[in-house]
C-alpha cells in the first residue's frame, strides 16, 4: 500500500513540475520580448532568413526560468536526490544561457562560445557525470567500457548535442518542439529505468518549452536565440547521460541517438556537406534539413509538423528499444523512411510540375 501511494505521490510532482514549468516560462516570455530590446538581442533579417524584420532573441531566458525555478523549489522533494550531479546539470547551464545571451547581443566567434561549452561540460564532469559505459550488442559480452576515455566521450556527446541542437532552430517553434518531444521521450524511459531525478528535469524542460511555445510558432512573436537553444541542447544531453546512458545495462547508446536523432543526423550531414564543398565546419548555409523541405516547396508550418512527426517517431523507437522491442522499433523507423521518401517525391515533382 505505501509503494502505491509513493507512485501516486511520485506521478503527482512530475505533473506538477511540467505545469509549474509550463506556466512559469508562459508568464515570463512576454516580459524576455522587452528585455531582447533593451540589451540588444534583435535578430536582423538574413539573406537566408525567413524573416524580414527584426525580431527578439533572448526568449530562451524563459525556459531557462521556467526550468530552473521548478527544479530549485522540487529537487528538494526528491529522495535520493544526486545533489552533485544536480548542481553539475545547473552550474553548466548558467555558462551555456549566459555565453548564449551575450552572442545573442553580441554574436561572439565561435571559438569563443566553444570554450564556455566545453568549460560547461567540464563542469558536469567535474561534478560526477560521465558515460562509463553503454551497451552495444555487438560488442564482446555486450557491453562497452570506455574507462580512461569516459571524460572525452561524455564531453564531446555534451557538445555536439548542443550543438545540434543550436542548428536545428532555424523556423519557428522547430528547435523548441523538437526539444520538448525529446524532453518527454526520455522521461518515459526515466521512468522505465526508476530515475526520479531524472524525471522531475525532463518534465520540467518539456513544460518550460511547451509554455514558450505558443509564442515560438509560426508566426513567431519572438525567438529563443542562442540563449535557449544551447541551453535545450546542454541540458538534454546531461539529462540523457544521468537518467539514460548510465543504465547501460539495460538500454543501448542506440536509445539516446534515436532520441536526438533528428538534430544529431541533420549536424553530422551539415559537417560532411561543408567540408566536401571546402567551406568551414562552422559557417552558416542553407543546407539543413528544414531549408531543404523550404526549398521543395513545403510551407513554414508544414516543414516544422513534418520534423515534428519525425522526430516523434524516432522517439518512439528509441522508447521500443529501451523495452526490448527491437523489431516494432525497426517497423516504426523504416515506416518513417518510406513515408519521408514517397512525401519528399511528390513534393519534387509537384514543385518540377509548376516550373514547367
Amino acid at each position: 500500500m505505501s509503494d502505491f501511494l509513493n507512485d501516486i505521490n511520485s506521478n503527482l510532482l512530475y505533473i506538477v513540475a511540467f505545469v509549474m514549468a509550463f506556466v512559469t516560462a508562459c508568464i515570463i516570455t512576454p516580459l524576455s520580448k522587452k528585455f531582447a530590446f533593451k540589451v540588444g538581442a534583435v535578430d536582423m533579417p538574413k539573406a537566408r532568413g525567413i524573416h524580414t524584420k527584426p525580431m527578439p532573441l533572448a526568449g530562451g531566458t524563459a525556459i531557462v526560468a521556467g526550468f530552473v525555478i521548478t527544479v530549485a523549489l522540487l529537487a528538494p522533494t526528491i529522495k535520493n536526490l544526486q545533489l552533485p550531479n544536480l548542481v553539475g546539470l545547473l552550474g553548466g547551464g548558467l555558462v551555456i544561457t549566459v555565453v548564449g545571451l551575450l552572442d545573442d547581443i553580441y554574436d561572439l566567434p565561435a571559438k569563443i562560445k566553444l570554450f564556455f561549452q566545453i568549460l560547461s561540460a567540464l563542469i558536469v564532469v567535474a561534478t560526477g557525470t560521465s558515460i562509463q559505459a553503454f551497451s552495444w550488442p555487438w560488442a564482446p559480452g555486450g557491453v562497452i567500457l570506455l574507462g580512461s576515455f569516459s571524460n572525452i566521450v561524455t564531453i564531446v556527446w555534451i557538445i555536439g548535442v548542443t550543438n545540434a541542437v543550436n542548428l536545428m532552430d532555424g523556423l519557428d517553434g522547430l528547435a523548441t518542439g523538437i526539444s520538448s518531444i525529446a524532453a518527454l521521450c526520455l522521461m518515459f524511459i526515466s521512468i522505465l529505468n526508476g530515475e526520479p531525478t531524472a524525471v522531475l528535469l525532463t518534465a520540467a524542460l518539456a513544460g518550460s518549452c511547451l509554455g514558450f511555445l505558443p509564442h515560438n510558432f509560426n508566426p513567431a512573436t519572438i525567438f529563443m536565440g542562442d540563449t535557449g537553444s544551447t541551453f535545450l541542447g546542454f541540458t538534454l544531453s546531461v539529462i540523457s547521460i544521468q537518467g539514460l546512458i548510465k543504465s547501460y545495462t539495460a538500454i543501448t547508446i542506440i536509445v539516446a541517438v534515436l532520441i536526438l536523432g533528428l538534430p544529431i543526423f541533420d549536424t553530422f550531414f551539415a559537417i560532411l556537406r561543408r567540408v566536401a564543398n571546402g567551406k568551414p565546419v562552422m559557417q552558416a548555409d542553407r543546407g539543413h534539413l528544414h531549408h531543404r523541405l523550404m526549398d521543395r516547396g513545403y510551407s513554414h508550418r508544414r516543414a516544422v509538423l513534418t520534423l515534428y512527426g519525425v522526430s516523434g517517431g524516432f522517439g518512439i523507437a528509441g522508447i521500443l528499444i529501451a523495452m526490448d522491442d527491437i523489431k516494432l522499433a525497426l517497423i516504426i523507423i523504416a515506416i518513417i523512411v518510406t513515408v519521408w521518401f514517397a512525401d519528399f517525391i511528390s513534393k519534387h515533382i509537384k514543385v518540377n510540375n509548376k516550373r514547367q
